[in-house]
């Protein structure tokens, strides 16, 4: 859902801009605009010296001007620092008993248990994802169960049998998990 309302907040941003930019764009090209627009021509200033100097000695203008400026900024670097962050994690540390660490890819981790949530009994496809921090990790996993497969036993065996072999193999202490069921789709059965 982030990444869609990210999307949708950058489409309508830059049609907006691209919009105003159009239309600064067209009166200085001499392009007549209706009599509400506020500038009419090519020689017409964006901020007449009334407009700009009107609230100059009111003292409340510049910090307001200053607080709003800060504001925009700062919402604009949590927007930056939230695009720019990764939702996946690269690869874990895993303690290899010597004093030293090892490296292992997130994308091994994430196959090999998708391989072995897939061999289940009841279910037909499984995506795993790991998220957190190297030495924190967390398991977001979504299993599409067969229609005759009972959710809680599928659920029970992904925890026992498949984060329990992540947990241990990468000799982490716990291994969190957020496991999303669904049903595969299927026809509706023909009866005769």
């Amino acid at each position: 859902m982030r990444g869609g309302l990210n999307r949708v907040l950058l489409a309508l941003a830059g049609l907006l801009l691209l919009a105003l930019g159009g239309a600064v764009l067209a009166v200085g090209l001499g392009v007549r605009f209706p009599s509400w627009w506020p500038h009419t021509g090519p020689h017409d200033v964006l901020l007449s010296r009334a407009e700009r100097t009107h609230y100059r000695d009111a003292p409340w203008w510049w910090p307001a001007v200053i607080a709003a400026l800060t504001v925009l900024v700062l919402l604009a670097l949590a927007w930056l620092t939230a695009a720019l962050r990764r939702r996946r994690l690269t690869g874990l540390l895993v303690d290899t008993g010597d004093g030293a660490d090892a490296y292992l890819r997130g994308t091994a981790l994430q196959s090999a248990m998708a391989a072995e949530a897939a061999a289940q009994p009841g279910v037909a496809r499984a995506r795993v994802l790991l998220g957190g921090r190297r030495r924190a990790p967390l398991v977001r996993a979504r299993l599409r169960l067969e229609a005759d497969a009972a959710p809680a036993g599928a659920l029970t065996a992904f925890a026992t049998g498949t984060l329990a072999h992540a947990r241990e193999s990468a000799g982490l202490a716990s291994l969190p998990a957020e496991v999303r069921l669904g049903e595969v789709g299927h026809r509706a059965e023909r009866v005769t």
